[in-house]
């Protein structure tokens, strides 16, 4: 039998820690608890996070969860990172639903147990619905990004679409981003089956862990690549990350951009294709920015709405 992945743990603790929290346990469930946590010695922390993460939650559970005109909850642990970590990086854990539609703000990453065991961290600015039918579970990214680890169910498979693009597991984890013409998806556990329902080529491709791949709403998918690196990187949001290796300033100020209300706008053409290496907080523009203008001599101007990046010091 193959070695439980911490993902794997942290989602079999966060429904644990809920049956806890209902108070919902019956003795065999007790039983079969202790049994659980004598399988792995990580399992006893991992719910301890779980079980911590429930206790600083203020909100009552919803029956939306519309985040449009409300501010992150920025006291919440995320399963992998320590508790100030969480805090500085924004992250927010959602109660557990079976089927619902989630909307993330700029700058909020969400991490929501889903009713089946998976689990869904949800990237900034982003809109997903979540609907689980006896023979499917279906979810439909609307815009922006979202990392599934996906509980193992064969006589239902997991089915993310995205547009016109369609991603399939059964016990898997993956990545799915949608773009104006498509979407990339990224593969950290398993293998996944991708194709475009919609283009002149229906093909599935299977993409294994450690590939990455774009899908076009047209043509249908391309061949993967695997580029682990790029792919840790491509990630290092799920804990509030933005991880820059050898960008343009002009790249990393987009990524930033995706992340926060307050925009770094490039004055100076001649600095966009300069190159930048540093691990930032997402919600830090004014950390990168300072970075940019001691490495590069830049003038920094920060603003109620805008960070000047460029020009005089």
């Amino acid at each position: 039998m193959s070695r439980e992945t911490s993902s794997e743990i942290d989602a079999s603790a966060a429904k644990w820690a809920a049956q806890l929290d209902a108070g919902s346990m019956r003795p065999s469930d007790h039983v079969a608890l202790e049994d659980w946590l004598e399988g792995d010695s990580r399992r006893q922390g991992a719910l301890w996070r779980a079980r911590a993460v429930l206790a600083l939650m203020v909100e009552p559970v919803e029956t939306v969860v519309d985040r449009a005109t409300a501010r992150p909850d920025r006291r919440v642990l995320l399963g992998g990172l320590g508790l100030a970590a969480a805090v500085a990086a924004g992250v927010v854990l959602s109660p557990i639903m079976s089927g619902q539609r989630y909307r993330t703000l700029v700058g909020e990453i969400r991490r929501v147990p889903l009713a089946d065991g998976s689990m869904a961290a949800i990237n900034t600015d982003t809109t997903l619905d979540v609907r689980f039918q006896k023979t499917e579970r279906a979810v439909k990214l609307d815009r922006g990004e979202a990392w599934f680890q996906v509980a193992k169910d064969r006589a239902r498979p997991f089915v993310v679409a995205a547009g016109g693009i369609r991603v399939q597991a059964v016990g898997t984890a993956f990545s799915v981003r949608r773009k104006s013409a498509g979407a990339e998806v990224r593969v950290t556990e398993g293998v996944v089956e991708v194709w475009s329902d919609k283009g002149a080529s229906r093909q599935r491709r299977r993409v294994v862990a450690g590939e990455q791949v774009f899908v076009s709403d047209a043509a249908g998918a391309s061949s993967p690549v695997k580029r682990p690196l790029e792919m840790d990187r491509a990630l290092s949001w799920r804990d509030g990350q933005i991880v820059l290796d050898g960008d343009t300033i002009a790249a990393a100020a987009a990524e930033f951009n995706r992340y926060n209300t307050r925009k770094i706008v490039i004055v100076d053409p001649d600095l966009e294709g300069r190159t930048v290496v540093g691990w930032f907080r997402t919600n830090e523009p004014e950390s990168f920015a300072e970075a940019v203008g001691v490495a590069h001599g830049a003038g920094v101007n920060v603003g109620a709405d805008v960070i000047m990046l460029g020009g005089a010091r």
